[in-house]
């Protein structure tokens, strides 16, 4: 038997410790929680992409009665971006959340495994690392690739 052992590294930094780009970023996200669709679960998440060359995209979450009709925020942005900037490298992603009583989260929020598994494609696509940020009030966590978060991900590489 053989013992695969993989591990995250995580990077936790406070808003004080921000650089204006990263704080821009996540500003972004809790803006974009403002404009999310969320009547059901009251639960508002944004997300901001930043691609290579500097432009900032965001994305909410949008609830649909139907529920699996609905779409979370990391998968609007991103797909919004990949639609409007189909060559240009995604850098980074910041999400954020905002609870039922309006308030963000004290803990950062995590990508759902279907977000992960998109953002994860496109890692893969441009073959560079996705940075991402998730917003917490109690602190903010940085994660230097998707692949952290997704570590034995189906890719194309599957597929051979």
């Amino acid at each position: 038997m053989k013992e695969i052992v993989k591990t995250v590294h995580i990077t936790q930094k406070d808003e004080s410790e921000l650089t204006d780009a990263e704080r821009k970023l996540i500003d972004a996200a809790k803006s974009s929680t403002y404009r999310s669709y969320a009547p059901y679960s009251k639960f508002c998440v944004g997300a901001a992409i930043q691609l290579e060359d500097g432009e900032v995209l965001t994305g909410n979450n949008q609830e649909n009665c139907a529920f699996p009709s609905g779409l979370c925020a990391e998968r609007t942005a991103l797909f919004y971006t990949n639609a409007q900037y189909p060559d240009t490298p995604v850098a980074a992603i910041a999400i954020a959340a905002r609870d039922s009583n309006g308030e963000f989260t004290s803990v950062p929020i995590s990508p759902c495994g279907s977000c992960r598994q998109a953002l994860l494609e496109t890692e893969h696509r441009f073959a560079r690392p996705i940075r991402v940020m998730l917003y917490g009030t109690e602190g903010i966590y940085f994660i230097d690739s998707v692949r952290d978060l997704l570590p034995v991900g189906f890719d194309s590489d599957c597929l051979v």
